[in-house]
Formats: C-alpha cells, sequence, structure tokens
C-alpha cells in the first residue's frame, strides 16, 4: 500500500486529538482558556505510560540514578536564591494600538503589528513568567509565594537529604516528574507551549573534571531514547546555545530540537548547570550543600548536568510521529503507530457477529483474561472492519478477533497493527502472548 504524500499536519492531528479522546481544549464549554489543555482518557494513558517509560529506563534501570517527588508551593527564598525572581524573564512588547502582547524575541519589531497591522511597538521590557499566588487568609506581602516554574530546585535544596539518606556517592542523580507554572506571554502550536506544564528532569551530580565526559553521555543517552521510542533520528537536531546566549547558570546548553510542522524547536534541554545552584543555595541559607567522600576526606561541590523535557511536548513528537496515513480500497486509512511501550490501548477484543450469544460469552472471557495490567477495549458496534480502524487510529497494536472457528477449538485471530498480519493462537494463552510480544523489540515500521 501506498503512503500519501501529504505529511501530517497540526491541523490533522489537533483533530484526531480531539475526536478519538486524546486532548481537549480546557474549560472548552465556556470558550476554552488560553495556554491550558486537558488531556482525555486516550492522552491520559499515553501521558502516563510516557512517564512510566521515562522513570523506568533512568531510575529502574539505572543504579546512579533516584527519585523525588517534591511540593509545587517551596519557600520563596528558593527562588531568590535560584535567580528566579530577578532572570526568568522574558522580553515584552505591546501593541499600543490593538494592545496586545508579545514575545520581542518571536516576531520581527520592524514590521507592522500582525494582529492590527499598525506599526506602533512600546519599548522591550522584561516580564518575570513565575505566577504569583498568596498562602494564607490575608493577601499581605509576607505571604507571597510561587507556583513553580521548574522541578529542578527542589532537588537542589534536598541534595545533601536524598544523598544522605540514599548513601550515594558521585556521580548520581535525582530524578524527578512533577508539574510545573510559567505565565507565557504567548502560548500556541497546541499543546508545545503551555502554561501549566509537567516536566521531566534528571539533575546528575558529578565531579567537576567529569562534567564534560557526563554531559557528551546524557546527551547521546537522551537522543538514543527519543529514537528507541519512535521518533525518527532525521527529525532531530543538535542546536548548541552560543557564549553569551544561554541562561545564566548554564556553562554549556544543547538543546535536541525537532523538526515539527510548524518549524525546527526545542523537544528537549541539556545544561551543564555547574556548581551555580548548590553554590547559591547553600550561600543564600547557610547550610552546607558540599558533598563529602568519606574515602578520601574531600569536600566537593559537584557540578550539575541537567537533562530535562516536557511530557507535553514529548506527546506531541510522539503522537506526530506516529500518525500515517495510507491509501487502501476504502479510502485513507490513518494509523497512529505508537511504540507499544507507549501505546494508550494495548490491545482490542472484537467479537465478529455481536448477535452470536456464544462468540459475545467468548468475547467477554478473552477481555476479563486480558484486563487488570494493561488498558484494553471491547468494541462489538460495526462491521469488523470499521473496527479495526477504529482501533488502528488510536494506535492500538493488536486487536483479537473472536469468530466461529473459537466456538470450535478457542483459538483467536490476533492481527497486527503495523503489518496487518494476521495469525491464530489458543484463547487460554491469550494474556502471556500479548504481554510478550508487547515485550520484543519494536522498530518504526517506516
Amino acid at each position: 500500500m501506498a503512503t500519501l504524500p501529504a505529511p501530517v499536519t497540526m491541523d490533522k492531528l489537533v483533530s484526531l486529538c480531539k475526536r478519538r479522546g486524546f486532548v481537549f481544549q480546557s474549560s472548552e464549554i465556556y470558550g476554552g482558556f488560553n495556554g491550558v489543555w486537558d488531556h482525555g482518557p486516550l492522552g491520559a494513558e499515553l501521558r502516563n505510560n510516557i512517564k512510566r517509560a521515562w522513570w523506568e529506563d533512568y531510575v529502574y534501570k539505572r543504579t546512579d540514578i533516584v527519585g523525588l517527588d517534591s511540593a509545587i508551593l517551596a519557600n520563596p527564598a528558593v527562588w531568590r536564591a535560584s535567580g528566579h525572581l530577578e532572570n526568568f524573564t522574558d522580553p515584552l512588547v505591546e501593541c499600543r494600538n490593538c494592545h496586545n502582547r508579545f514575545r520581542a524575541d518571536q516576531i520581527d519589531l520592524t514590521r507592522n503589528c500582525t494582529v492590527c497591522g499598525k506599526f506602533d511597538w512600546t519599548d522591550i521590557k522584561q516580564f518575570n513568567t513565575m505566577f504569583k499566588t498568596f498562602v494564607g487568609p490575608v493577601e499581605e506581602d509576607a505571604s507571597v509565594a510561587y507556583l513553580r516554574p521548574e522541578t529542578c530546585q527542589a532537588i537542589f535544596v534536598n541534595f545533601r537529604l536524598v544523598q544522605g539518606a540514599m548513601r550515594k556517592k558521585l556521580p548520581f542523580g535525582i530524578a524527578q516528574i512533577g508539574k510545573a507554572f510559567r505565565n507565557e506571554i504567548t502560548t500556541g502550536n497546541f499543546i508545545f507551549r503551555l502554561r501549566e506544564l509537567e516536566q521531566m528532569e534528571l539533575e546528575y551530580f558529578v565531579r567537576p573534571d567529569q562534567a564534560d565526559a557526563a554531559f557528551e553521555e546524557l546527551l547521546g543517552i537522551n537522543v538514543e531514547w527519543l529514537v528507541n521510542h519512535g521518533v525518527r533520528r532525521s527529525k532531530l537536531d543538535l542546536y548548541e546555545h552560543p557564549d553569551g546566549a544561554r541562561a545564566h547558570y548554564s556553562r554549556r546548553t544543547v538543546d535536541i530540537m525537532y523538526d515539527f510542522p510548524f518549524g525546527k524547536s526545542e523537544l528537549q534541554g541539556v545544561a551543564n548547570r555547574g556548581d551555580f545552584d548548590l553554590t547559591q543555595h547553600a550561600k543564600a541559607s547557610g547550610r552546607d550543600l558540599d558533598y563529602f567522600d568519606d574515602e578520601t576526606k574531600e569536600k566537593v561541590t559537584p557540578f550539575v548536568i541537567e537533562p530535562s523535557i516536557g511530557v507535553d511536548r514529548a506527546s506531541l513528537v510522539f503522537m506526530l510521529e506516529a500518525y500515517y496515513e495510507e491509501a487502501d480500497k476504502e479510502g485513507v486509512r490513518t494509523v497512529m503507530r505508537f511504540h507499544p511501550r507507549l501505546a494508550p490501548v494495548k490491545a482490542a477484543v472484537l467479537p465478529l457477529v455481536k448477535k452470536d450469544p456464544a462468540l459475545v460469552a467468548l468475547s467477554h472471557e478473552v477481555f476479563a483474561s486480558l484486563r487488570g495490567d494493561m488498558l484494553v477495549l471491547y468494541d462489538e458496534s460495526g462491521a469488523v472492519g470499521r473496527r479495526y480502524r477504529r482501533q488502528d487510529e488510536i494506535g492500538t497494536p493488536f486487536c483479537i478477533t473472536v469468530d466461529s472457528q473459537t466456538l470450535e477449538d478457542r483459538t483467536v485471530t490476533i492481527r497486527e497493527r503495523d503489518t496487518m498480519e494476521q495469525v491464530r493462537f489458543s484463547m487460554d494463552g491469550i494474556r502471556d502472548e500479548i504481554e510478550r510480544r508487547l515485550r520484543l523489540p519494536w522498530l518504526r515500521p517506516d
């Protein structure tokens, strides 16, 4: 079957996400809320699978990385010491005519406003993108707090506590998955740039003389992780931030760029933060945040290598990479070719004829045997070909069809999503077989 020449567009993906329950506009019945999205049943499963895969690979499969789950709110002194109160800003410019606001580094200020067509810009101002809130019943300066704009600062302030509790020696890492909040001046491109987001971050602590080697190793590991889960290497590029253009704490930053339908942009960042964070928090708190080597009796302020990726941005990329169209006898077959590890639904059970009570009973038996450790759907509505298409469109790797032969020998048909190959297998061992297939190595069916 020939692949259609038209590539995936954001409009196609957004339409599928709404129709099939991946992503919905937040508060849609009230007109939505800019920069905030809700994840439907399948979107929630996809995000959970992404987070689970990342946690398993970076925490469970390694002996040098442990996890943390910190609070969203923190003592405001954290953000003062980290430099966020002073430096976590974006350049803001406003059109005096229509009063729309833009990030000054994302528009051409030598041209007219793209909204009203007038040329009347304000001076550029620095806008702090942290969300401010108040703790306690009275809104007063003493009770000001902030929703965290990133998850990593809690790792730094808990560095000694985690290291001591887990008896870790350098080099070691602390991983965290959690919500972050950024009052973006402009949002857009679906779930690419959000005001409420979720991050998967790793802070890897090393001796200063090991930082360069650790940086290169972690950069390679993160590119490999994306490719292993279905992202084409040809769609990725590496952008080295030049001197003078990096964040104030960074000694080196490389962005893993992805070729989105709207252009190349950052998917993931890897930064060498040096000893900035531990030094700043030690100075501001008066607490010792050095690492003490029991063997050499040496105190070290570790350097930190930070790979950071947004769950939402990763979800967007995995959906773009999965989206596939091909011509067939009924028109266009749309398939979400997710890595089976990430696929929201792992299998679907389909009775060939829903009016046959014996087939329906056996189908429910198969369905019950699969449920529990994976998301499985039961579908008896419409022709079986149409049901296959529905499952293809949400990325289900395996469809299990119960037919008349099942009544004779208790075998079912397993249909594979990517090849559409069908084989018969005993329904009594179907759970073990699906789990075995889900564990097999997977390659993109390009």
